[in-house]
């Protein structure tokens, strides 16, 4: 029997936490939908609401203002839905927002991958878009964006704003008021909590244009049977984070930084230079791609991220890199090593001595 799985791609999805699985299982087992007033119903529609709840507090909001959904994608998509006009998104948001935004204006990032805030005041004054997204923490890089000062700038015009903070919650404060934004997407998964389940939140006295419409659901905001075993989860999930000590875990990260570097010098922390997320590491090294990497670190059982996933299943260049100024060679070879509340010293360690392997193979074969 091999070692156990060493898993470093918190970034793509969480463990579940085994108190989410218990309020799920529990929530399974209830009888009875939501929005149906028999006594069935009404003991569906306690959880419900106690989960819905529990959210709220555990980002200092008030029930009303947030909205249960499948995840972060409807979550964002939700968001976007409310503009009634043009929109500016930032070069390095999830395909969830770009795709959704085809002929949105990007607002550029620097070469650190943190939102060029002259630029985007520049734009944002020309365009005059009705709504700008920008992500709090960036996906692949964990860099950590200005949305307090974009939010500044976006009220200036009248603009809707909206935070994607899929990544950066539980991590950061993401109350809208305290970001200066009037939506602000979460998700479950990200969190320790069951895949399909999110939120948007809500500035208080915000109105919200449903996108799925067909009943009462979400106070008539989002239409569709709730899913209460993703919202029972999703709340346990979310109580349990106060009690992670994140410093831990950037040091882990840290470790893993400077045992790469010392192995590979031409090895390059992506926005090691501005403040990041403790939990994510993009680690580019010239001349090896993330494909080698990502296969060669699965057979020893290390388990890490790289790029977007096309439909093939083959790597495509990171448009997070690209819109950095790195060249599409450089966006081949960068990876992402993400980690969490439960990841050991022993998992890091894993991933040095097996990616030092596969540095000095790849080295070897080149001198010879």
């Amino acid at each position: 029997m091999g070692a156990a799985l060493a898993y470093l791609d918190w970034a793509a999805t969480a463990p579940v936490r085994p108190e989410a699985v218990a309020a799920m299982a529990e929530a399974a087992r209830l009888l009875g939908n939501p929005a149906s007033v028999h006594g069935p119903g009404r003991r569906a529609r306690a959880l419900l609401d106690d989960a819905r709840r529990r959210i709220a507090r555990s980002f200092g909001l008030e029930p009303e203002d947030l909205v249960l959904t499948s995840g972060g994608t409807e979550a964002n998509q939700l968001a976007l839905h409310q503009a009634r006009g043009g929109l500016a998104v930032s070069a390095i948001e999830h395909a969830s927002v770009l795709e959704a935004a085809p002929g949105a204006v990007r607002l550029p990032v620097t070469a650190d991958g943190v939102l060029d805030l002259e630029v985007a005041e520049r734009l944002l004054a020309e365009h005059r878009p009705a709504l700008v997204a920008c992500q709090l923490a960036n996906n692949e890089t964990g860099a950590i964006q200005p949305v307090r000062e974009l939010g500044r700038l976006v009220r200036r015009i009248g603009a809707h704003f909206h935070v994607d903070a899929v990544q950066a919650a539980g991590k950061l404060g993401c109350a809208p008021e305290a970001l200066g934004a009037d939506t602000v997407a979460v998700s479950a998964h990200k969190l320790g909590g069951p895949q399909g389940a999110g939120a948007l939140f809500l500035r208080p006295g915000l109105g919200l244009r449903p996108r799925q419409p067909g009943g009462g659901q979400e106070l008539g905001r989002r239409a569709g049977t709730p899913n209460l075993p993703g919202a029972a989860g999703f709340a346990a999930a979310v109580e349990l984070l106060p009690q992670v000590d994140w410093r831990a875990v950037e040091a882990l990260r840290e470790r893993l930084e400077r045992a790469l570097r010392a192995i590979a010098p031409e090895l390059r922390v992506v926005a090691a230079g501005v403040p990041r997320l403790p939990t994510i590491a993009c680690l580019l090294t010239p001349g090896l791609s993330a494909e080698t990497q990502v296969v060669a670190l699965d057979l020893d059982g290390v388990a890490v991220g790289a790029g977007a996933a096309c439909s093939s299943g083959k790597l495509a260049p990171s448009h997070v890199l690209l819109a950095m100024g790195f060249c599409e060679a450089e966006a081949r070879a960068a990876i992402r090593v993400s980690i969490g509340w439960s990841t050991s010293a022993a998992e890091i360690d894993r991933l040095i001595a097996s990616w030092g392997a596969l540095y000095r193979r790849v080295r070897a074969r080149r001198a010879a």
